[in-house]
């Protein structure tokens, strides 16, 4: 689903106008931004919590030109999902092996 589609389907399942969810998809995602860049975490209870993290720096190989780059240490939001998530998924799909690798299924 994209941001597109999401919207669409907040507006349906809220019964608003395309432009409300928009608005309010918008509001959410810079309200979550703004406090990760403020460095502190966003507790969704049930649902994960977005927090920032450093990430180190590495060496790395460009697999295009063989060409070994350096990328330097940064901040890297991540996100944790929370026990109702991982139930959630865990009740509604399945992992299978499909030719060597695993996937998830329905």
């Amino acid at each position: 689903m994209n941001r597109n589609e999401f919207i669409e389907k907040l507006a349906s399942r809220l019964n608003l106008t395309k432009r409300s969810a928009r608005q309010t998809v918008d509001a959410v995602f810079g309200l979550i931004t703004e406090t990760l860049s403020k460095n502190e975490p966003v507790q969704l209870t049930g649902f994960g919590k977005f927090e920032p993290r450093a990430r180190r720096e590495s060496n790395r190989i460009n697999p295009q030109t063989r060409e070994r780059i350096r990328v330097p240490r940064k901040v890297v939001p991540t996100f944790k999902p929370g026990k109702g998530l991982r139930e959630k998924l865990a009740r509604s799909l399945r992992v299978v092996e499909a030719g060597g690798k695993l996937e998830v299924r329905k």
